[in-house]
Formats: structure tokens, sequence, C-alpha cells
């Protein structure tokens, strides 16, 4: 049977080319694709770019002091998230790990980390935050026969090629009593109706896929996944709106910014339509 694509928005790539990409709403997942995707070539010079603020540690713009402040405090309350599963042994995976933070709290806590990124000049500021027992590859299948109790993809499946085939890798990895933890922007929020083809978090073509809480079941049911807790990244919301405005209307505009985020958590309360969403999974023959 073919999927169903409708036709959804239009946006631009703010952050390197200035280049349109079409969103296409495939019907039986709920989910936007970026179409074109650029090819594997092409797709690493959209991240040449000193705005992409997750592969540097730069503090230059009020957005960017933002964004580290911002990091800061969500870095703590991913390792209580963490420390929450209770584990019996504390092997960790962090795909994406950009430059190293979540990693480097993980592992003055008692986690043994192990990290994935393909940026070369991010995975150089990670290491130097690290132990010299944690390393950094450049892709989850060079992880073969490593098996970890918990592994997190903290706003990197959106940017995933090929979609199916990684969410079957990322199972390989868990071992049988693991935690997959997936935090991904979440397209029905209100600021991304708000803003429309401004949203920044639809982040053209970096983002290949933009989902929603049934995309995200029905992409993990099919390995045999389930979704165990949905939590909101609330913080998200201003960050987002912020960068949002930039984008609209050229001027930060912080108060209005600051208003549509709170707007949004206010409104996403009811039915858990935060601007960013963390999915905790686990196999289906095990309990959470």
């Amino acid at each position: 049977m073919k999927t169903i694509k409708a036709p959804f928005l239009t946006c631009i790539d703010y952050t390197v080319s200035n280049k349109k990409f079409d969103l296409k709403l495939n019907l039986d997942l709920d989910m936007l694709e970026t179409i074109p995707k650029p090819s594997i070539d092409e797709l690493a010079s959209y991240y040449e770019s000193p705005e992409y603020i997750s592969h540097t540690d730069s503090k230059k713009s009020i957005i960017d002091k933002v964004y580290q402040f911002v990091k800061k405090y969500t870095l703590n309350q991913k390792l209580k998230l963490l420390n929450s599963f209770n584990t019996a042994s504390k092997n960790l995976l962090d795909v994406g790990c950009g430059t190293g933070d979540f990693l480097a709290i993980c592992n003055t806590n008692g986690w043994n980390v192990i990290g994935v990124e393909p940026s070369e000049s991010a995975k150089n500021l990670a290491l130097k935050k690290l132990d010299n027992t944690s390393k950094i590859h450049q892709n989850i299948f060079e992880l073969e026969n490593e098996r970890f109790d918990v592994i997190t993809l903290w706003h990197v499946l959106e940017h995933v090629p090929e979609l199916e085939a990684y969410i079957l890798q990322l199972k390989k990895l868990l071992k049988p009593n693991g935690v997959l933890v997936v935090a991904v922007p979440n397209y029905k929020s209100f600021d991304a109706q708000y803003y429309k083809q401004f949203w920044a978090a639809y982040d053209v073509p970096r983002h290949l896929w933009h989902f929603s809480k049934k995309s995200i079941q029905m992409l993990f049911s099919k390995n045999q996944m389930r979704v165990t807790k949905i939590l909101p990244m609330k913080f998200d919301a201003f960050y987002v709106s912020l960068l949002s405005e930039k984008y609209k209307t050229g001027k930060s505009n912080f108060l209005h910014a600051f208003y549509i985020g709170l707007k949004s958590n206010i409104k996403a309360s009811k039915k858990m339509n935060y601007s960013s969403l963390i999915y905790v999974l686990k196999s289906d023959k095990n309990s959470f």
C-alpha cells in the first residue's frame, strides 16, 4: 500500500543556505518529511556554520548565552532521569553527543559513557571533557558488540537519514532490560502552529523528519518497542520561540517570544503537546 504524502508547509534554511524546502505530511504515520532530502555527501555542508550551536560552546550572542544557561539546568534534569531508571549497571550510550557536556556530567556521576558524534570539531571538544577511558564514535553502526543499559538521543532522531535502519540498530545495542530515551521537537505544539514556516525547530534540511506522539509510537512499535513515559521539555518552547521571532521579524523580540513560549506550555499541559517531548521506551516484553 502506497504511503500518502500531502503538502504541508514550505520552509527556508535560515542557518546556512537560505534555500527552500517542502514539508510533506505522511498521513499514515502523522509525521512530516523534509523534501528534497540532501544526499549524504551534501548533508554535512548544512552543519558547517557557527550558528549551529550544538556543535560549539559559543557564548557570543544573547541567544547563545540563553542556550548555554538552559543547557546547564537541563543537564542535571537529564542525569536525574537516568538515575531514576535504577539499572543494574550504568553503561550509557549518548548518540549525537555534540560537545560532550551530557557525557561529562554522567561520567562524573558514575556512568560508563560512550558517545556518537559525526562532527569532528564537536567530538574534539567533547573528548577534552572526558576521562581517557571514554570513547566517541562517528556512527552507531560501528558499535556491533556493545550493549547498553541506557541509550539517549537528545534531539538527534530528526537528523537521521535512514530512520528505520537506525531504530533497528538502536534496539540491537540496548540490553534486554535497557531503556531508550528519545527527545524530539513536536510539530503539534502551539508554538509550531503559531510560527508556521518560521518555527525554528523545523530547521530544514538538517531536520529530515518532524514527529508527533503518534509517529514516535508507531515507528518504534514496528520494532517491538513501546513508549512507557512521555515527559515535557518546557524550556524548548522559550528558546525555539526566541529563534522563531528572529526568523520571522529579524529581531529577537524577547518579551513576545517569552509570551508565546509560556502560552505554548500552558496549552500543552492538557494534551502533552509541548514544543519538545522526551519519550522513554523499552522492549515490549519488559515492563518499566
